[in-house]
């Protein structure tokens, strides 16, 4: 082939720290649009960003040059770098270690990015820890339950 092509879609999770404090409700949105442009900055392109005050989802069209790791690292530590820029509030803010990364079929693109927009009132049915096991097992992923939430 004389041309490198990709279309590669990734939904990405990642929680706060357990000890530390949570994004304030006047601070959401803005926290997802700047995860956005950090996605946006990578090569990659988002499609979407929600969640709630303890965790982010979001919907990348992955580039062919990034890798998940790379992508991961900048959306948490340079949002994190800039939330603390907010308010003192948020001194000790911190996105746990790990994250989750699950790849999206083409088909079923349109679902994740309402599941993503949705996510206030998901959660007003189901915990994060909930949907997060969830989601391990519908990809069939090994885990160990004391490491679902641990820093």
């Amino acid at each position: 082939m004389a041309q490198s092509l990709a279309k590669i879609y990734i939904h990405v999770i990642f929680h706060t720290k357990e000890d530390g404090p949570t994004i304030g409700k006047e601070h959401i949105k803005r926290m997802h649009q700047y995860v956005g442009k950090l996605v946006n900055t990578t090569g990659c392109q988002v499609l979407c960003v929600g969640g709630t005050e303890n965790h982010v989802h979001a919907l990348v069209m992955f580039s062919k040059t990034e890798t998940v790791a790379h992508l991961i690292e900048e959306m948490k530590r340079n949002s994190s770098r800039w939330i603390k820029t907010l308010s003192p509030v948020y001194e000790k803010f911190a996105w746990q270690g790990g994250y989750a990364a699950f790849s999206v079929s083409q088909s079923q693109v349109d679902k994740v990015v309402r599941y993503i927009n949705n996510q206030e009132e998901h959660h007003k049915k189901q915990s994060f820890r909930e949907e997060y096991i969830e989601f391990l097992k519908l990809y069939h992923i090994d885990y160990d339950e004391k490491y679902v939430l641990s820093d």
